[in-house]
């Protein structure tokens, strides 16, 4: 069964060159086309696509508006912003709104065929630059003290989630199995009661758990 893909952007040529990259993959099937947030939202609801390729900045509705609504109506579809912009006005709203992933434009094809993959699989999937806002800009919202909860261990998973590695990338660096570090992930997501591995990097780099 391969990735349904539903494409935001209100550039056409955008729009008409990723779907044309994206068709010759043969796991991945296109199945719409918006040119703006509201577009979007509507389409999603029609189409349930897996993921939505997401502009930030479009008329009507922009994309971190359209994200909070779908995430709010279908929390199972996956959305990945494709922007410009990678300053921490727009990163943090755009994952606060429930984005799994954040992507520039400059992506190298390939590499955006991997990050496809990897949100598909539950792992977060951010730009070097939107991650390096997050750790430069954001700041301690005093979120209530559950880390006192979190074993040593439990820690050290979730540092290493906020630098955006994967279950296999965390179980060679604590030398750990990964079915190990899958356990660890879920108890620290119902301890800290996060819905998935974005808002646990959110949550450790507000936190300053991370250089």
């Amino acid at each position: 069964m391969g990735i349904t893909i539903l494409i935001a952007d209100d550039h056409h040529v955008v729009r008409r060159g990723l779907a044309f990259f994206l068709k010759t993959q043969k796991d991945i099937e296109i199945i719409g086309e918006a040119g703006n947030g509201r577009e979007a939202v509507d389409l999603a609801r029609t189409l349930k696509p897996d993921l939505i390729l997401m502009d930030l900045v479009m008329p009507e509705m922009d994309g971190i508006q359209a994200t909070k609504i779908i995430k709010s109506e279908m929390p199972e579809v996956k959305i990945m912003m494709l922007t410009s912009f990678s300053d921490q006005d727009h990163v943090i709203p755009a994952l606060e709104a429930g984005a799994s992933g954040y992507q520039l434009k400059d992506i190298e094809p390939d590499e955006l065929i991997n990050c496809i993959k990897k949100i598909m699989s539950g792992e977060n999937q951010l730009h070097p630059k939107a991650t390096s806002q997050l750790l430069a800009n954001l700041s301690n919202n005093n979120e209530k003290n559950v880390m006192e909860e979190l074993t040593k261990r439990e820690l050290d998973v979730l540092r290493e989630i906020a630098k955006g590695k994967s279950n296999k990338e965390i179980a060679a660096s604590l030398f750990i199995t990964e079915k190990t570090v899958k356990t660890h992930v879920s108890n620290l997501l119902a301890k800290l009661e996060l819905a998935d591995r974005t808002q646990a990097a959110l949550f450790a780099v507000k936190n300053h758990l991370v250089e």
